[in-house]
Order: structure tokens, then sequence, then C-alpha cells
């Protein structure tokens, strides 16, 4: 199969397009930077807000996995005119099938971002184009870097009241890719991590992990969205799950002993030491984590 990739770029386009190459398809990515075609993966440049490019894009594909998103503060301007442009394209090009990354809890908390993800749903549900929706929890290195970016606080906010399932980008490129193998599913189907964990939890084994020492400050998170974290509107039940838990992924076990001294000194893939770099791509669309909009010079 011919695979189109939005989001390509981002954390979790990053895990998919080798994950889609392993099993056999020929991928087709969307970047709102020109690229050169690496490999099996054709570069194609177009951006979904503008159109520019989409119509290319989708031409003689036999599925689209559309991960990009506007993010937490991008407005919904990718989520829901450039999806909407995106599946009208596909619709005239005969495109049998969508999969479309979302968020666990947006049918039950459809406030601030989730509720763009929602609309996005409808969007897809009703193109008339075979389509499954696959819902997952925060991944891990989306909260490692969100932690990241507090580290240079002297001391850390923590909601304990918060619990959180992350899941690692690899576990769910590979769901994704079975579910693009395969015919459209036609409803919404959650995957989520291994585990349940509060914010202290957390917070702790990312300080361990990180070699930091941060007194946490207790606090109560303000907001709808968090109101519905706490009741637990952002976590599921659904199997399968994943396998990598957040104790395992910021702090993996050590490898066994071997005589080949390249795998003793390869860290662990579930390391954040090993995992993809960040792309330039990253903070602007094109990639999964959110729009900025570019500023003049």
């Amino acid at each position: 199969m011919r695979i189109l990739v939005t989001g390509a770029t981002g954390t979790l386009g990053g895990a998919l397009v080798p994950a889609l190459l392993k099993a056999g398809h020929e991928v087709r990515a969307l970047s709102r930077a020109k690229r050169e075609d690496r490999g099996s993966v054709e570069w194609i440049w177009g951006d979904l807000i503008s159109g520019n490019g989409v119509e290319e894009a989708v031409e003689g594909v036999d599925a689209i996995a559309h991960l990009a998103t506007s993010g937490r503060k991008g407005r919904g301007a990718v989520d829901v005119p450039g999806t909407r442009a995106l599946l009208i394209l596909a619709r005239a090009a005969g495109v049998p099938h969508v999969l479309f990354t979302s968020m666990v809890g947006a049918d039950k908390a459809a406030y601030g971002h989730l509720r763009h993800k929602l609309e996005a749903e409808r969007l897809v549900m009703e193109s008339g184009l075979g389509w499954t929706i696959l819902r997952t929890t925060p991944f891990h290195q989306w909260l490692h870097r969100r932690l990241s970016d507090l580290s240079s606080l002297p001391v850390l906010p923590v909601d304990r009241s918060l619990p959180w399932q992350p899941v690692h980008t690899g576990e769910v490129a590979t769901r994704a890719a079975a579910l693009l193998s395969a015919s459209p599913a036609e409803r919404e189907i959650e995957f989520g991590g291994p585990q349940v964990i509060d914010t202290e939890e957390l917070v702790t084994v990312w300080l361990r992990s990180s070699g930091l020492r941060r007194p946490c400050v207790p606090v109560r998170y303000p907001g709808r969205l968090y109101a519905a974290q706490r009741a637990g509107a952002l976590l599921t039940d659904a199997e399968p799950k994943g396998e990598i838990g957040w104790r395992d992924y910021l702090l993996p076990p050590e490898p066994m002993l071997s005589d080949d001294f390249a795998t003793e000194h390869t860290a662990s893939p579930t390391s954040p030491a090993n995992q993809p770099e960040h792309d330039p791509d990253l903070r602007v669309y094109g990639g999964d984590e959110g729009y900025e909009r570019q500023t003049r010079s």
C-alpha cells in the first residue's frame, strides 16, 4: 500500500513512518518544508491550512494517516479547517481509508484542544470515506518534554489528584500501522499505556531519571479539562494496551551482558537518549506537536 502521512515530522510521525516501511508499505510524507526523498519515503511539500500541495499529496494513495494537529495552542486551525480540506481532496481522489489520530477523552471532555479533536472526528466520520479513529493517551515523549520545560524552576507544582496513563509512541505507531494495513474499522479505537499513575509519581520518576532534585509543591490545577482528567475521563480500559510504562521509558532496565561490544554500549530503545532527534519542523505545522505561525524576520 502507498500511505500518505500528515504530521510525518512530529513525535508520532517519526515513529509511524519507519513502522509503515517495516510493514512493507510505501510512504508519502507531507511537510511544510521542502525535503529530499530519502530511501523509500517520498516527501511532498504541502500546507493543510492553505491547501497548497495537498491535492498532489493525496493523489494515488491507498490510505491516509492524518496525524497533523494544531496542538494545545493552535486554536484548531489544522484539526478542523485543515482536516476538512484534506477530506474534501481525499474524497475527490477516491482515497479508500483515512486514519485520524485523536485523544482519549475527546468525547467525554470536549474542552480546549479536545473540542477541536472531537469536531475533527465528526468530520472524518461524516466524510463518506472509509475511516478509523485512533484515540490515544498522552505520549511518554510529550510528558518528558513538558517536564523538561519546567526544569529551570526552583520548585515544581504538583497536583497529586490527577491520574495519567502515558503511552510510548513506538507502540502507538505499531498499533496505527496495523490498523492502516486492515480495512477501515468505521469506529473509534482507544489505546493507552499499561498503568495509571498520579502526578507525584510522574514527577518523582522523571526527577530521578534526570538527575535533578527539586521540591514539589502541592497545588490544584484549575479548569474544566483538569477537572475532567481528575474524574478519570482521560483514561481508558481498552485492550490491548501498551507494554512500556513510564518508569520503563525513563529508567529502562540494564541490558544483559554480551560479548558484542555494540550491544553492550547501545541505549535501550525505550530510553529518551535513543529517541528520534527533534526535527526542525516539530514546532510548526507539519509535525503532530502543534502549529505555530511563522513570523516575519
